[in-house]
Parts: C-alpha cells; structure tokens; sequence
C-alpha cells in the first residue's frame, strides 16, 4: 500500500532530525512534569494545611480540590488561546502561572489565600495539559508519534515521583510536613517552592523552540511553517505538506463554533469520544491515590512515614510501566492498551474494596489490615497503578492529541481539557466525604464499576489511530456521519 503524501512528508525523518524532534517533545513534555509536580506535592501536606488552617473534611477537601477548578478552566480556554495566539505564546504563559502558583502557595497563611493560588496553579496545570499534546502531535512523524506523545504522560509521572520523594525527604529532615525546615519557614511551605525550579527551566526553554507548523498554516504564515518542515524533515516537499494541512483547515483560523459537524450543526461525534475518555480516565479513581495516597493509607492503618514512602513506591511503578506504554504503543495500538488497561483496574480496584469492606476496625477508627491482607492491599494499588501508567494515564493523553481534526484540535481539546478536570474535582471533592461515610471499602467498588464502564465504551466507540497522519485522520472524521 501507498502512503499518503502527507506520511511521506513529514514522517521521512532523517536522523539528524530525530534529535530536534525529541528535543521539541521534551520541551513541550515539561508543562507535564509540572502538572504531574504541581498535582502530587499536595500529596504530602494535607496533614499540615488541615492544621495550619484549622479546616474540617470539607474544607480540606476543598483545599486538595480548588486547583482542580482551575485547571477546567485553564484547560477550557487554553486551547482557544493557542488556536488565536499559537501554542508556544500559550506554554510560556502557562509557565510563569506555575512560578507564581509555586510561591503564593508556599506563603499563603489561610485557606482563601492558599485556594487563590492553587487556582492560579490549576489554571497553568489544565493549560500545560492539553497544550503539549496538541504541540507534540503537531510536530510527530505518524510512525513515532504515539511515543513521543507519551512523553508527555511520562513526565507527568515523574513529576509525580519527583513530588513524593521531595515531600519524603523534605518530611523527614525537618520531622514531619509541619516542623521548621529552613530558614524559619515549615517543611510544607518548601514542598511548594522546590516546584519554581522546573518551572523556570520551562520558562526559559519554551523561549527557543518553534511554533507548530499546523498552527502557523492555520494562521497564515505559510514561509514560517515552510522553515519550520523543514528543519524536521529532509523529505523536500514542504509545500505539499502546507497544502495536505490547508486541505483540512476550510473556513480560515479554528474557533470553538467547528466542533459541529458542518452537516447537521451538532457536536460532531468524535467530541463525545473525546469527551468519555477524558471523564473515565478520572472515574476510575487514580487520582484518589495520588492526592490522598498518605491519606488513605493512614486511615488504613500506616504511620506517616510509611505511607509517604509508599506514595514513593507507587510513583516508580508509574513511571516504569509509562516505559510500557511508550515501548507499546506504537506497536500494539491505542485501542489495545485502553481495553486491557480499564479491565486490569477494574480488578485491582476490587481486590482493594474487598480487602477494606473486610478489615477491622480499631478503637481509634482506622481500618486494621494484617501482614497478610496489608500485603494484598499494598500490591493491588501498586498493580492498579500499573494497569493506568500502561493505559489510561498516557493514551488517552495521545489521543486527544491527535483523534481530532486539525479544523478544531484546540476547541475539542478545550472541551475534553475541562471535562477531565471537572471529574478530577469531582472524585477528589467527594472522595473524603465517601472515606467518612461509606468506607474505603465501597468507594473502591465504585471505582472499579467505572473499569467496566471504561471497557464498553472503549469497544464500542473509539477508533484506532496508530500510524495514520493527522491530515488524513482529519478528512476521515469530517466525511464521517454525524
């Protein structure tokens, strides 16, 4: 068979393009470490803000949850903004809200002047998490682009780790998350300002990349995006592919009103794909490990110690099995990893709920596991990570970077940004209330529902995308029914 001009083009990466390309990926993949940094480092100071700031459950609730709003809402207009203003204006942007994000949260004496700036935060994690997907798909050969997508995810997760082992050892040189460590400020205020460091490294390298050729065709700037082809492939047909692009681009620059389906004037049906993902990739729960993971397992019974160190534990396992995913996911597929990824959940999500619906219960109120079914607990959590680092946490990254057409990539991405974000919210605010109402046992069984739900419509409505260009996945879906 063929290939398209389109893959001829851009995806005859000679090697000396590779590294440029991979270069540009890993840019673009540090907004990811910072979501991933950003999301865990509140991991460790739950504890500490709930004292600091004399808050109940639901007021701590909120405190974990508040970024969450605003990363719907930095999601939501991120993609509108890098679809007026170009997607490296929107990153650098949202690398100056994480400086300042980094430091209000660290200063901040009270929950409403912690909350502002967690918001300030959530915005620039929803941006940075849509954003580098639709510039790494943008810049991608077909036949890699699965992989470097996956960077994205990659460097979530080890922002993730990167978050446990600074709040561990941050923890345990000061005494705990509420003690004194330098220069007269608590150990939880430093958890918070390490993150400036990234996220001047951020800033500074969003300063010498290029703009997405997608982006600048789309905006009329045809001789930039010709220079910036160029530089990533040898292929030679820089104008054949400006006119593949401008082939999917009719009706000029991309705004929110494209997501219809230009024949019946409904949202098209590959927004509501995009749509389920995002909100099961949530549903699922892995967000309540990775927030509350000291959490849950003091109420199952750890020290604070120990269950920091877990959190440890589980960020390696995330960040080996995302190796996983990028060694697969060009191979196998997407559709692949999504199926086998929601049921692997569903079952380590059940093996947990029985573990907790089953366990004791001592005076002081946390769950007591034995060595036995606190070993079972501890490797079905570690497992369930696994499942999602391989699956949902990457691959549904990847796809909404590259399922939709070029025409609305950014108003779509818009969309899925904030539903994902508003389900994050969801599960994370509700989930305290669960703990304290119905038990880790049944919060985890409806958890694990959501794994068979993700598994249905995974089968029944999401379409394989592993190697096929953006251009010709672009008139596919704009000649599909409605």
């Amino acid at each position: 068979m063929e290939k398209s001009d389109s893959e001829a083009g851009i995806s005859a990466v000679a090697d000396d393009n590779i590294g440029k390309i991979l270069f540009l990926s890993l840019v673009a993949a540090l907004g990811g470490f910072l979501f991933g940094f950003d999301s865990g480092v509140i991991n460790g100071t739950v504890d500490a803000l709930q004292s600091e700031f004399n808050s109940g459950d639901v007021g701590t609730g909120f405190n974990v949850a508040s970024m969450l709003l605003g990363c719907a809402v930095g999601a939501f207009f991120a993609g509108n903004l890098a679809d007026k203003f170009g997607r490296r204006p929107a990153m650098i942007l949202t690398a100056i809200a994480f400086i300042v994000s980094a430091w209000g949260s660290g200063i901040s004496s009270g929950s409403v002047e912690f909350v502002s700036f967690r918001i300030v935060g959530g915005l620039a994690v929803g941006a940075a998490s849509i954003l580098a997907p639709a510039y790494i798909s943008e810049i991608a050969p077909a036949s890699i682009r699965g992989s470097l997508g996956t960077l994205q995810q990659l460097m979530i997760v080890i922002g993730l780790f990167m978050a446990f082992v600074s709040n561990y050892f941050i923890a345990g040189a000061a005494g705990s998350a509420h003690e004194v460590f330098w220069f007269g400020f608590d150990a939880w205020q430093w958890m918070y300002w390490i993150e400036i460091v990234p996220a001047a490294l951020f800033l500074g390298s969003l300063l010498v990349i290029p703009e997405s050729p997608r982006y600048l065709v789309a905006a009329e700037k045809e001789e930039e995006a010709r220079n910036v082809i160029n530089s990533l492939s040898t292929a030679g047909n820089a104008d054949e592919k400006i006119a593949d692009i401008r082939s999917t681009l009719e009706g000029g620059r991309p705004s929110m009103s494209d997501i219809l389906h230009k024949h019946t004037g409904k949202i098209h049906p590959l927004v509501w794909v995009g749509l389920g993902l995002a909100a099961l990739q949530q549903f699922t729960g892995i967000n309540v490990v990775f927030y509350y993971g000291a959490t849950l397992w003091q109420a199952a019974g750890f020290t604070e110690s120990t269950s920091l160190f877990s959190n440890v534990v589980t960020g390696a396992v995330n960040i080996g099995f995302t190796f996983v995913a990028i060694a697969l996911i060009d191979r196998l597929g997407r559709k692949p990893l999504l199926l086998v990824g929601a049921l692997g959940q569903a079952v380590m999500l059940g093996i947990m709920a029985y573990v907790f619906g089953t366990a004791g219960v001592a005076e002081s109120g946390s769950l007591q596991l034995g060595p036995t079914t606190g070993t079972i607990a501890l490797v079905a959590a570690n497992a369930y990570v696994a499942f999602f680092a391989f699956s949902w946490g990457p691959v549904m990254w990847v796809m909404l970077g590259e399922m939709f057409p070029n025409r609305f990539r950014g108003a779509a991405l818009s969309l899925a940004g904030l539903v994902q974000w508003l389900s994050n919210f969801t599960i994370t605010m509700t989930f305290p209330i669960l703990l304290d109402s119905i038990g880790l046992g049944l919060s985890y069984a409806i958890y694990s529902a959501f794994g068979i739900v993700a598994y249905v419509f995974v089968y029944t409505f999401v379409q394989e995308t592993k190697g096929r260009t953006l251009e010709d996945m672009s008139r596919e879906a704009e000649e599909a029914p409605a």
